[in-house]
């Protein structure tokens, strides 16, 4: 079903344009405004198609086309799944993805990533905010709408948005905390590989150490930029992989079968209703298994 956006003008609008009360009433950006004007249907004002620039009266009932019926995510195939959904309503989405099941589908993954579970259980175009590499567990959120994907990605990497992970590394840490501020970059010859370099792009890492064995350190750690790999390239700059890594540090299916990193907490103000919700979900099994004997 079409997503709309309404409002009803106040007194202090009256004379204003839509443009004006789609920006201040509905923080609706440009860019979802030109897109629907170009729709019929897209803009109305009572119930009649308007022009952007149509004014407005108090008491006007304004209403703005976010997501026509009908609309789905290209070369996405709807693939019926389990989804460990820990929130949601008709806004956005909170999910707890599992280890080695990519976002979307890709080369050898074109019916089993989270994409195709979340089309045939919700429908709709799949809009995750917060990504995560398909070895990499834990919660991530997902708008169920073009606005609200446009509002939780304009939070990212600020106070209402606040990711937390938790990573198994090798290694002892010599500094029980402390921030790697290191620029990120493509890595020469590689389409995935990442590396730190001068010419990169600017990345900063926070990281306090839980506790430790002779082999491992539990880390938690939290970004203040989003840069593909931050955390497996700044860990292993530091000297300390993750376990498991196959691209920046040792490879070792016996011991756990992927990189072994979890998005274990999320806080986020609801971009609609501005309610703080914060969720958990502490470390699965495989790398819960990598912490036996740590102490702090």
């Amino acid at each position: 079903m079409e997503k709309r956006l309404n409002a009803t003008v106040p007194a202090g609008m009256d004379g204003k344009t839509v443009k004006d009360v789609a920006r201040s009433l509905l923080s609706l950006s440009s860019t979802r405004l030109k897109k629907a004007k170009r729709v019929p249907g897209g803009v109305r004002v009572n119930g009649r198609d308007v022009f952007v620039t149509h004014v407005v009266r108090a008491g006007d009932e304004v209403s703005i086309l976010i997501e026509p019926d009908g609309a789905v995510s290209p070369g996405v195939m709807p693939v019926a799944g389990d989804v460990d959904a820990v929130y949601e309503d008709e806004f956005l989405l909170v999910l707890n993805k599992p280890a080695n099941m990519p976002v979307h589908p890709s080369a050898g993954h074109f019916d089993d990533s989270l994409a195709n579970r979340c089309a045939a259980r919700y429908g709709g175009v799949f809009r995750p905010v917060n990504r995560l590499d398909c070895g990499t567990s834990g919660l991530m959120a997902v708008a169920r709408d073009a606005h609200v994907h446009a509002l939780l990605c304009k939070s990212l990497h600020t106070g209402s948005f606040e990711r937390r992970y938790l990573a198994v590394a090798e290694g002892v840490f010599a500094e029980k905390e402390g921030a790697v501020d290191a620029p990120i970059a493509r890595a020469e010859g590689s389409a995935i590989k990442r590396c730190v370099s001068p010419d990169g792009q600017r990345a900063v890492t926070h990281y306090r150490v839980l506790r430790n064995n002779d082999r491992f350190s539990l880390v938690e750690l939290v970004l203040e930029t989003g840069r593909t790999h931050q955390i497996r390239v700044h860990l292993a700059h530091l000297g300390h992989p993750l376990a498991g890594d196959f691209l920046y540090g040792t490879e070792d299916k016996a011991l756990i079968g992927r990189a072994a990193l979890h998005a274990w907490k999320l806080r986020l103000t609801h971009p609609i209703t501005g309610q703080i919700l914060e969720f958990e979900r502490g470390l699965p099994q495989d790398m819960l298994a990598l912490t036996e004997g740590m102490t702090e």
